[in-house]
């Protein structure tokens, strides 16, 4: 199981996906919340895997926001290792995540999830979601927590399988 974290200033969203990358829970929520919480979703799930999207420089100025991220992804990274017996809590950035995903640095959070669709989506392949009668693969998702997909896909793409084919 992987926790995948797309982390806020204010609001997070987080993602819990199998082997299969199924989504299991997934929410936008308080930061407050999230960080009190990260040992409640590791245990209901056996997580063993926690990747956080991680705030990288590209050369432009940034804000207080930028920087109270920052201190929230130590937060969360913080609280993992009190509640998880593992060695490291994967970054990952943007860039990797547009590379892994799309194969190009100019794609955007639409081209993402547009490649999310195509990848998951079983049958509604608009917008991966379905209905409640019929619900697809992404039902329930919105906002950030197709952020949070992305980091887990990548995370997944980038190291879990990457393991089992080598």
């Amino acid at each position: 199981m992987i926790l995948a974290i797309d982390s806020g200033n204010i609001e997070s969203a987080y993602v819990v996906v199998d082997e299969t990358l199924k989504p299991l829970e997934f929410a936008k929520v308080e930061n407050d919340w999230l960080n009190e919480n990260i040992p409640v979703i590791i245990n209901r799930y056996r997580v063993k895997q926690v990747a956080i999207e991680h705030v990288a420089c590209y050369g432009m100025a940034v804000g207080k926001e930028v920087f109270d991220t920052c201190v929230w992804i130590g937060r969360f990274t913080e609280t993992t290792f009190r509640h998880i017996d593992i060695s490291e809590v994967i970054p990952i950035y943007r860039k990797d995540e547009k590379l892994n995903i799309c194969q190009s640095m100019k794609t955007n959070d639409s081209n993402i999830r547009r490649a999310l669709i195509d990848r998951f989506a079983q049958h509604d392949f608009k917008n991966g979601k379905g209905t409640k009668k019929e619900p697809d693969f992404f039902f329930g998702f919105k906002a950030d927590i197709w952020s949070g997909m992305a980091v887990a896909v990548t995370y997944y793409d980038l190291y879990l399988n990457r393991q089992k084919a080598g």
